[in-house]
């Protein structure tokens, strides 16, 4: 079992930066498929980015796609998300999360992940 905790989150202005910590205890994130997703009032909690064991490819949503990158420290036990270029329509509270078993489309819907931090709200002000 893994714990995640984000940080990172807070107010920025459109066309800012920032990065988002997921750090990880209890397990070593080498054993899972790492996602962050984000969640609007009012929105279904949509995929933002993964990043895979072993391979590191990464894979992201359309919207955020040249703006944002996906990366993990093993060392460090933490995965990342830098977010630049952001838009207001980029508001939401932003979760890692952290899957066991990797299958078709797994990466890109909640149900494929087993493992779920607290969020850290992300706010860009127009």
């Amino acid at each position: 079992q893994v714990h995640l905790v984000e940080s990172g989150g807070g107010l920025v202005q459109a066309g800012g930066s920032l990065r988002l910590s997921c750090a990880a205890s209890g397990s070593s994130l080498n054993s899972y498929d790492m996602g962050w997703f984000r969640q609007a009032p009012g929105i279904e909690r949509e995929f933002v980015g993964s990043i895979r064991r072993g391979f590191e490819r990464t894979d992201y949503a359309d919207s955020v796609k040249g703006r944002f990158t996906v990366s993990r420290d093993n060392a460090k036990n933490t995965v990342y998300l830098q977010m630049s270029s952001l838009k207001p329509e980029d508001t939401a509270v932003y979760y890692c999360a952290a899957g066991q078993e990797y299958y078709s489309g797994s990466l890109y819907h909640p149900a494929g992940y087993d493992y779920w931090g607290q969020g850290t709200q992300v706010t860009v002000s127009s």
